[in-house]
């Protein structure tokens, strides 16, 4: 019987590609409920990432600090998103980021081995985890392209467009940390636009 705290994620993967009743007896199986606490670090640099992180509830943040001690942050994660490390995870080698809840988050994990057996006993799996590294390596791709040839204005739009759930849910500090920008130009930034609307 399907546990009931793996619900959402079986929705998740039957909006994709349909489970049967013995996958979904696998997804409870091989994934494992954790909670994570404020501010409390699901990896850290120097550590190997091997976990796949599918979020239940709560938030998550990627980052790196650069030699300077500077924060920038690659990546949110929030209900019915992945977050992972992904070279760390298949090459099994210490990781340069960190991933911390921003709030109590609740998450799912798969290890590296457990999904080796899934994609084993359910090749179906092999197709779904492709095409959602396939959606996040195109989603990291736009992000690149948007950092080199955007304005910080049209990259806090489209953080707007989105995540218009995170708008008021983080800290700003956070939100111009993946913008590149400092928060007191992201207050400006957002003062501007605010006044612009009719």
């Amino acid at each position: 019987m399907v546990k009931s705290s793996i619900r959402p994620l079986i929705n998740y993967f039957n909006n994709l590609i349909s489970l049967n009743d013995k996958e979904q007896e696998l997804v409870s199986t091989y994934f494992i409920p954790r909670l994570y606490r404020k501010r409390q670090y699901i990896l850290q640099q120097g550590d190997t990432c091997t976990q796949f992180n599918f979020v239940i509830s709560g938030c998550l943040r990627m980052y790196k600090v650069d030699e300077k001690g500077n924060t920038h942050v690659i990546y949110f994660a929030t209900e019915n998103w992945w977050m992972i490390d992904l070279g760390s995870f298949h090459s099994r080698t210490p990781s340069e980021l960190n991933i911390e809840a921003l709030e109590d988050t609740t998450v799912l994990q798969i290890s590296y081995d457990n999904l080796i057996s899934l994609y084993t006993e359910a090749p179906k799996f092999n197709r779904i985890f492709r095409v959602l590294i396939e959606n996040s390596y195109i989603a990291m791709q736009n992000r690149l392209l948007q950092n080199i040839s955007s304005t910080a204005e049209q990259r806090y739009q489209d953080f707007v467009d989105t995540y218009p759930h995170l708008i008021n849910r983080l800290p700003q500090v956070q939100i111009a940390s993946f913008l590149g920008i400092t928060p007191e130009f992201l207050s400006r930034l957002r003062n501007k636009l605010g006044k612009q609307k009719p």
